[in-house]
């Protein structure tokens, strides 16, 4: 008696409509549900500060290798920045004698305050200019060359 080989089209066939059997009994094959959309909310300047400079301070307090980069690029103003330390100050001194969870309801709470006495703290350093007062060299002021 010889046995028969299947045919490859129909072993093919057969995986195809397992996998769809299979897809539809889970529910693959349905719409997914749509839901509401969440409605887009605004950013105060301050809301923008509170949450960087909050994030910042408890990174530092944390010890996260990424709190050593400086204030540029943590994306902060030199306002902002000077938040930043005063507010890190307080909550290190505040984390020595109540723990961290008193620390970091300490840099919600302060930042949060700081940055709303400052609008948002939003003055950049003394050094940026905007593009239209940027000063470019004139032929007459760059060396000569060798």
């Amino acid at each position: 008696m010889t046995r028969r080989r299947p045919h490859p089209a129909g072993t093919a066939l057969a995986a195809v409509l397992a996998g769809c059997a299979l897809a539809l009994s889970t529910g693959c094959g349905r719409a997914p549900e749509r839901t509401a959309d969440p409605e887009p909310t605004a950013s105060s300047p301050a809301d923008v500060c509170t949450s960087l400079v909050s994030y910042w301070v408890k990174e530092a307090l944390k010890g996260s290798k990424w709190a050593g980069l400086d204030w540029e690029q943590k994306g902060m103003s030199n306002e902002q920045y000077e938040i930043h330390d005063e507010v890190l100050a307080d909550a290190r001194a505040e984390e020595r004698r109540t723990g961290r969870a008193a620390a970091f309801a300490l840099t919600d709470r302060e930042t949060r305050r700081r940055c709303e006495a400052a609008k948002g703290a939003t003055g950049s350093s003394e050094n940026w200019r905007p593009p239209s007062e940027q000063r470019v060299p004139t032929s007459g002021s760059r060396p000569s060359p060798s």
